[in-house]
């Protein structure tokens, strides 16, 4: 008799062409992630041959049920780690059956932003830290934390190794060696300065892909979690008192910073982001006000202000980038739980199209 592992495992390419296309898209809250699967008659590379697909939008908080269909629009495709094969996973956005995006679609405002002439010839990379906390299932209270109690404190969790300091690694490095499979530029992970409290990177990532990259990233995490009986939080302070937060600082350069005399331009960009600070922070995720303290290695929300190798500002440049008077930055003011078409083409907007 089969187990149930064996029919999970089933190889369909042994016998059928027929491959599952697993839709994601993002609900109404704006961080839940839904997805549902369809059959395809075979393999398929490219999105815009993908089927446009629904979903009944009232049960998901972005239509009301007199009216309830909303259309998703294939955008990018990824291999499917837990199904492999040729089966992949495809990242949609969503509008309305007339074809106007729906309020939380960000994709479609972020994608005519990349796609503005003097964006496009700036060829944008990102690379996106994602900090993020497992907790138990059933008292949503940190992995490895003593139910009701705390661990000791903060110092020996962060990069540590060790069962009394890192907790959750089966679930990180799965997650690793699954965004690889699926063709996420995965750059690497950590162990965060909170026990409990895991780093992923993607990137770098050029434009709108950045945002499309990391919402995949987050599928598979959330999947694996699910398979794990760990529940996976976004929540920029999840712990309050004197414990880390969660964000997802934000790298960023253009070709112009990466050329010489790149550190010009990127004084210059970082100025225009401090006249937009406001307008920055209102975007950079909810609840962030409880992470940007002015402790724990962040800059108070109100304060703007940028350093060189400074994790208490607002906007770090790295001594390399110094040195060698090019490179990048990194903005860490974006909450864990921010979304990443928002961040990514706000950063993009300001620094390039905007005029102070």
């Amino acid at each position: 008799m089969a187990l149930l592992s064996d029919l999970i495992n089933l190889n369909l390419s042994d016998t059928t062409k027929k491959v599952i296309a697993e839709y994601i898209w993002i609900g109404g809250s704006g961080m839940d992630l839904r997805s549902k699967a369809r059959t395809l008659p075979g393999p398929v590379s490219d999105p815009s041959k993908l089927p446009k697909w629904n979903y009944d939008g009232s049960s998901t908080g972005q239509a009301p049920g007199e009216d309830s269909e909303v259309i998703l629009y294939p955008q990018a495709i990824f291999r499917d780690p837990f199904r492999g094969g040729n089966n992949i996973l495809v990242i949609c956005d969503a509008y309305t059956p007339a074809g106007e995006p729906i309020p939380t679609n960000k994709r479609h405002h972020a994608a005519k932003i990349f796609s503005h002439p003097d964006v496009a010839a700036e060829e944008t990379w990102y690379g996106i830290e994602q900090e993020y906390t497992l907790l138990q299932k059933d008292v949503k209270w940190p992995l490895g934390w003593p139910v009701g109690g705390y661990p000791g404190p903060q110092g020996p969790y962060y990069c540590g190794i060790g069962a009394d300091k890192a907790w959750g690694r089966d679930i990180v490095d799965a997650h690793y060696k699954a965004c690889l499979y699926a063709g996420i530029n995965i750059s690497g992970i950590n162990g965060e300065v909170m026990p409990g409290q895991w780093e992923f990177q993607v990137g770098p990532s050029v434009g709108i892909s950045a945002g499309d990259e990391l919402w995949a990233a987050r599928y598979i995490l959330e999947r694996i979690t699910e398979i794990a009986g760990v529940v996976l939080s976004f929540d920029p302070k999840p712990i309050q008192g004197d414990w880390n937060g969660a964000g997802a600082h934000t790298n960023y350069s253009t070709k112009s910073m990466r050329n010489d005399g790149g550190f010009e331009v990127i004084k210059k960009a970082i100025g225009k982001l401090g006249l937009r600070h406001k307008e920055h922070i209102a975007a950079y995720g909810e609840g962030n006000e409880r992470r940007l303290t002015g402790r724990h290695e962040t800059a108070d929300i109100n304060t703007f202000l940028w350093g060189v190798a400074n994790r208490g500002a607002s906007i770090r440049v790295g001594r390399d980038t110094e040195n060698a008077g090019k490179g990048y930055f990194e903005d860490r003011r974006p909450a864990s739980n921010m979304d990443p078409y928002v961040v990514t083409s706000m950063i993009a907007e300001t620094t390039l199209l905007w005029k102070p």
